[in-house]
């Protein structure tokens, strides 16, 4: 049968009014605050500059209540962003003392981000990071000293020396997929994982990251289309961080938010403030859920602003000074220590005990990873070719039975965004 036709009305302005049969969109926002500012390029002369616009002066929202963490939990993801703070804050000074070999990338003020939504995560779904997500490889298993030797290219580092940078993975315990540098790559790849896995009778969640760049490639769009179509149980979190190195957000996309990608993909999509620990983890919580119940990809555009230049050889000069001290004030360990604080689920000598605590894992791990040995020259060639037994995987089908989700039934594409 063929469908109805549509007619709009004229508008004043000489467009056409959408009818009550025209479908419009909708994108689901947890915020508990919308900045309205904006960044613009100036030229006062041969100087070229960048200007924020807006109002830099709104108060701190609160930390919005997590429907599904509990006390316990929520400290212990507060201890996992400590830690990942920290541990970058140690590996800013061993690049300062030159035992770091190549350059670091920072998440600093992207903690929440990282770390919540690795929490949502179970032993047996699978995880691939980039650069700036290191707190994710924290609470993915990866201790302190494993990702400060690999930065000095230590042989006890995961790549024993054959890398200096954040290019590791542990595809044996941890389910883990080392960072891909070539930006969206990583998203068909852990599309393929969510594939095997369903072919080996089994429905996992698969979560990666993006930029608000990165995002912008070819592949980007390529692979959630795949997990689209195939219905495989991607999470991806799309960092905002507002800096793609350095050109703002304004100048990249012309879309207000990145969640609206889902829609072309018919698949759901939320946003959340990336600096709020409870929200990123009860959006990717969900997220993960639909995943393993065989109810198909989702979309979190997180936001937030990435605190330090794209590596530490950029001093970001070109942010405009007010940004960096509007997103200072909403800096996400700061903010959860107050709530936690504020709900008395941690008293201030509990707080600072667990500070503590963290200090003390910290410089032993520092100490362990200055100390280590580097790499025999000779150990060069090992593991560069297959190797006796490095593939021996043997093929195992079934059928994969769906698990009954906690985050209701399966939802159709008009249920997703379309009202």
């Amino acid at each position: 049968m063929p469908k109805k036709k549509t007619t709009s009305k004229p508008s004043p302005n000489g467009g056409r009014r959408p009818t009550s049969h025209q479908r419009t969109y909708s994108i689901p926002d947890y915020r508990l605050e919308k900045p309205t500012f904006t960044i613009r390029q100036v030229r006062k002369g041969d100087e070229v500059r960048y200007e924020v616009e807006g109002d830099l002066s709104a108060p701190v929202p609160p930390i919005r209540e997590s429907k599904y963490l509990n006390q316990k939990q929520c400290i212990e993801i507060y201890r996992w962003m400590l830690l990942n703070r920290k541990m970058e804050t140690a590996l800013e000074n061993l690049y300062k003392q030159g035992k770091v070999v190549g350059g670091v990338y920072f998440g600093l003020g992207q903690e929440a981000c990282s770390c919540a939504s690795a929490y949502a995560l179970h032993k047996d779904d699978w995880l691939a990071p980039m650069i700036r997500n290191q707190g994710s490889l924290l609470v993915r298993g990866f201790s302190p000293r494993d990702i400060m030797m690999q930065y000095m290219a230590k042989a006890g580092s995961p790549t024993k020396g054959r890398d200096a940078s954040s290019h590791f993975g542990d595809i044996h315990e941890r389910n883990v997929v080392a960072p891909i540098s070539t930006l969206g790559d990583l998203i068909p790849v852990l599309a393929g994982v969510a594939l095997g896995a369903r072919l080996q009778g089994r429905n996992i969640a698969v979560m990666t990251y993006i930029g608000d760049g990165g995002q912008s490639t070819g592949v980007t769009y390529e692979g959630i289309n795949f997990a689209a179509v195939q219905n495989l149980g991607l999470v991806l979190l799309v960092e905002n961080n507002l800096w793609a190195y350095s050109t703002p957000a304004d100048m990249q996309f012309h879309v207000k938010d990145l969640a609206e990608r889902a829609i072309a993909h018919g698949i759901p999509g939320v946003i959340v403030d990336g600096t709020d620990a409870c929200q990123v983890y009860d959006a990717a919580h969900e997220a993960c859920e639909r995943a393993r119940g065989d109810q198909g990809p989702t979309l979190i555009e997180a936001k937030m602003m990435r605190m330090k230049g794209h590596a530490i050889h950029d001093a970001a000069e070109y942010v405009p000074k007010l940004l960096f001290d509007y997103w200072r004030k909403r800096d996400p360990i700061a903010r959860f220590e107050d709530y936690l604080l504020k709900r008395k689920w941690l008293s201030p000598a509990e707080n600072r005990e667990l500070i503590t605590g963290v200090d003390q894992e910290l410089e032993a791990d520092r100490t362990f990873a200055v100390a280590s040995p580097m790499p025999e020259p000779e150990s060069a060639a090992g593991g560069v070719y297959c190797e006796d037994g490095c593939h021996n995987i043997q093929p195992k089908y079934a059928i994969p039975k769906a698990k009954k989700s906690s985050v209701g039934q399966k939802l159709k594409e008009a249920e997703v965004h379309l009202k």
